[in-house]
């Protein structure tokens, strides 16, 4: 079995999220085009995928995205962090 791609940005992301007071599993590892990250925030949870400036979604990750029936992401900057969890101007 491969590891998982990691980007290599997720690390400060992953930190972002923790530091605005959110709880952050790793689900990079599932596979299947499933989303890097379930953060959970103010009682949502959010599928976030992370991806540096240029990444793409792979195959598997668009059609994941396309047949989720709830809320899923990309996520490429901590001000991208903010606005998800609706703390723009921080």
């Amino acid at each position: 079995m491969r590891a998982a791609n990691v980007d290599k940005n997720q690390k400060s992301i992953l930190k972002h999220f923790r530091f605005l007071g959110a709880s952050v599993t790793h689900l990079h590892s599932v596979g299947g085009g499933v989303p890097d990250l379930l953060v959970g925030y103010n009682g949502v949870n959010y599928m976030v995928e992370v991806k540096t400036s240029k990444g793409k979604l792979n195959e598997k990750q668009v059609e994941y995205f396309n047949n989720w029936n709830g809320q899923v992401c990309v996520i490429r900057t901590n001000k991208e962090v903010e606005e998800l969890l609706g703390l723009k101007g921080l």
